[in-house]
């Protein structure tokens, strides 16, 4: 649960918030004592219906950065998860409600306001009570209408006999759908009745793996483990219906989830007697939402939008749109929604429904809210007629070229073989120690990385396309492993350095015995031709410096020179950094004492203790 907020205050979040949101707009006003964001219909004379919604804060961008042209007239924001009160939502219908007469039959016929509210004891309540409130008036008696949002499929039938289900990210397809209609002129019935298609076609559930934090209250405990995700968890940290446990310490994979969250949005009644809300059948057309709670990364949402649409259309369900992005949070909730629309059928159309065009084309039609995303305006194609594959191979080297630095008998074979699996194995047993290092002093990353590219190399060893015959061949397919499976700037450093060290070999002048010095010292040439790191800076370079340099002058001693390249990591602790990542955050490697020393710098290390020491990996300080 993250719990660290960077805000002014508590108090003053919500208003400034607000106020925030009409930097972004001109075309906004807020009414700051009844915190009201609202867009005056002045802007728009042909428009006749405004659109209310609101609710507690906290699951921006709902509601008020759905304010805006093509979407919402206003929007009332109550404190975080709490609803407004009464007296607001009646200054937001008086801001906004489009009066054209005021004879004793109230507004002209057609003009009017509709308010959209989800489905939550506070909502309805404060917000049906604003609406009777105004009835007694003539001017909004009849043209101020009240319609619910209840889409949540996670809670069963046998829970919500008295209140009905929660009103969830698919209320924000409805924002949209009724305030393009109402842009364009539409009257205030139809406006409605459309909205209500919508209302009854809606079904969302979501997934998190924690809970979200208020400001300004007392951190909580999280009930969930490290493994756990709970499905139908509230957007104000509601308990769900459902928890699902992975293996080795983390949550499921989304290939496990998304079969249970789309069978639970999917489900008829008579598969499922405590669901099946909306029909489902299949080749029915849908539209699909999928929403980050607030603590998802675009990186997994995206994955999460291909996982979604495959299991979907695994259904026998035809998209035709998707949707992706941040519609309604829970603040900071580590998790997402997804959201299906039921369009309509032929049948349906027939039978004096919205048509399925309409539908789509409201969707599609752009707005100036700032909370509103891109849309494609078309349905998602095959995958296959969108990805290309290309090959990223390494060129091959010439055998006639390599032939005189090529290793010819069995053993030496097995040797090469055996010393490549040796360093790969250590970098594999060192990624917990080399994490926990650049956790404290980088980004994290450095171990899986080196992690990545010895598995990597692994896999080459296991197909024996490293056999081990030629050794140029086989540090040109580990240069391609570093980029291809790496990626970085260690990858690059990596891939630069093999691929160096392949030419320096092919150009040993050496027929007999392999001159390892002069390709290494070719290499380490050729790599500093590209980055500027040079020792001391706290970077792989000073141990692979430090090994090179004297392995080239004490006569090819290799123990010599990994003494050397063990004392140049050890040196990195607490030093200055002069290149790499660490330079923007100090260089120190951790807080206090000494730090810790550049997990890229120790790797290498692991790397060439395995190949000369013939050993296993030793942790640092052994």
């Amino acid at each position: 649960m993250a719990s660290k907020h960077l805000i002014n205050s508590p108090s003053t979040l919500v208003i400034e918030s607000l106020e925030g949101l009409c930097l972004l707009n001109p075309e906004l006003k807020l009414d700051r004592d009844a915190r009201v964001l609202y867009r005056p219909l002045s802007n728009n004379p042909s428009q006749k219906v405004a659109l209310i919604c609101g609710g507690g804060s906290g699951h921006e961008p709902a509601h008020a950065a759905f304010v805006g042209k093509g979407i919402l007239s206003a929007a009332v924001s109550g404190s975080v998860f709490a609803s407004p009160s009464g007296k607001q939502v009646r200054r937001a219908v008086e801001l906004i409600h489009p009066i054209t007469s005021t004879s004793s039959d109230g507004a002209e016929e057609g003009a009017g306001t509709l308010i959209i509210v989800k489905n939550y004891t506070g909502d309805i309540l404060n917000f049906g009570l604003a609406k009777e409130a105004l009835a007694s008036y003539p001017a909004y008696a009849k043209s101020v209408r009240f319609l619910t949002v209840a889409d949540d499929v996670a809670v069963p039938r046998s829970r919500i006999t008295l209140v009905g289900r929660r009103g969830l990210a698919g209320t924000v397809l409805l924002y949209k759908i009724t305030g393009e209609l109402a842009l364009r002129g539409s009257s205030l019935d139809e406006v409605e009745r459309v909205g209500k298609y919508v209302a009854e076609n809606l079904a969302t559930i979501g997934v998190a793996t924690g809970h979200s934090h208020v400001p300004g209250t007392e951190r909580g405990q999280d009930a969930l483990g490290e493994d756990e995700i709970e499905v139908g968890m509230g957007i104000h940290n509601e308990p769900g219906v459902l928890r699902l446990r992975g293996s080795n310490g983390a949550p499921p994979p989304l290939s496990e989830i998304m079969p249970r969250l789309v069978s639970l949005l999917t489900a008829s009644q008579e598969e499922d007697p405590e669901r099946g809300w909306v029909s489902f059948s299949p080749s029915t057309d849908v539209v699909l939402m999928v929403n980050n709670l607030g603590g998802l990364s675009p990186l997994e949402l995206s994955a999460v939008s291909l996982e979604a649409t495959k299991t979907i259309s695994k259904k026998g369900l035809r998209i035709k749109r998707v949707l992706c992005g941040t519609y309604m949070t829970s603040l900071n909730m580590p998790g997402f929604s997804l959201t299906l629309l039921k369009l309509p059928s032929a049948e349906q159309e027939a039978s004096q429904g919205p048509s399925q065009d309409l539908i789509l084309s409201l969707l599609d039609a752009p707005s100036e809210a700032s909370g509103w995303g891109w849309v494609s305006n078309c349905p998602p194609i095959a995958l296959s007629d969108q990805i290309v594959s290309s090959s990223l191979s390494t060129p091959g080297v010439s055998s006639t070229s390599q032939s005189r630095t090529s290793p010819t008998s069995n053993e030496d074979q097995k040797k090469v073989k055996e010393a490549i699996k040796r360093a790969c194995d250590a970098l594999v047993h060192a990624e917990p120690e080399l994490t926990r290092m650049d956790t404290v002093a980088g980004d994290g990353d450095c171990g899986l990385t080196l992690k990545a590219g010895a598995e990597g190399v692994l896999s080459l060893l296991q197909s024996n396309e490293i056999t081990g015959q030629n050794l140029p061949e086989a540090f040109v397919a580990i240069a391609g492993v570093a980029e291809d499976k790496m990626g970085g700037t260690s990858g690059g450093l990596y891939s630069i350095f093999f691929s160096a060290l392949a030419q320096g070999l092919q150009n040993s002048s050496s027929t007999a015995k392999v001159d390892w010095s002069s390709a290494l010292h070719y290499a380490l040439t050729k790599l500093y031709t590209y980055t500027r790191a040079r020792p001391p800076s706290r970077t792989l370079v000073d141990p692979l410096d430090a090994f090179v340099s004297s392995f080239h002058t004490e006569q090819s001693d290799a123990l010599t020179a990994l003494k050397k390249a063990q004392e140049a990591a050890r040196a990195t602790k607490g030093m200055q950094a002069k290149a790499g990542r660490a330079v923007y955050g100090g260089g120190e490697g951790g807080e206090g004492g000494e730090g810790e020393m550049d997990p890229g710098a120790w790797g290498v290390v692991v790397l060439l203790n395995a190949l000369i020491g013939e050993g296993h990996y030793q942790a640092e300080g052994q």
